[in-house]
């Protein structure tokens, strides 16, 4: 069941973006797979480590049993595709481009069906709203670190 909510949501956002703001290109782009490909392994990787660090924090830090750990899981990976999708949708840093309403409607809905679903303990184990609050903190810290990664990144694979 956390699968199937776990995918919900990522469509429900993934479906937002084409109402996203973007700015096309002046000219016809070439797209280099091989860099293309490199960039988003690195990225995936940096996704693998956060929601591995949320895994193990719950585990050693919290003591949380599976089930709790499924729950606390399921919202890390919702909160970081959220952050995911934010920095990955320009070449630029997030902010450097307004999302259009669509797109945070969604963002806010899933991020607060999720966090309800976690805290209220539907259709999963409950999570306090402080351990809750504290994934979407890490989340946000995520995304910058992200961003961090990916413009540097993205600039030594001249991917412009």
């Amino acid at each position: 069941m956390l699968m199937v909510i776990v995918m919900i949501s990522g469509d429900f956002l993934s479906m937002s973006l084409t109402t996203d703001r973007v700015q096309p290109s002046k000219m016809p782009n070439s797209w280099q797979i091989g860099r293309i490909t490199i960039a988003g392994v690195i990225l995936g990787v940096c996704f693998l480590a956060f929601s591995t660090a949320i895994l193990a924090i719950g585990k050693f830090e919290m003591h949380l049993g599976i089930d709790a750990l499924r729950t606390l899981c399921a919202v890390g990976i919702v909160f970081g595709s959220q952050a995911t999708t934010y920095v990955i949708r320009g070449r630029q840093h997030p902010w450097g481009l307004r999302p259009s309403l669509i797109l945070v409607l969604s963002s806010v809905a899933d991020v607060l069906i999720i966090s309800t679903l976690a805290v209220c303990g539907i259709a999963m184990a409950p999570l306090t709203l402080s351990v809750v609050t504290c994934e979407l903190a890490a989340a946000i810290a995520f995304g910058l670190f992200l961003d961090a990664v990916k413009i540097p990144l993205f600039a030594r694979l001249q991917i412009s």
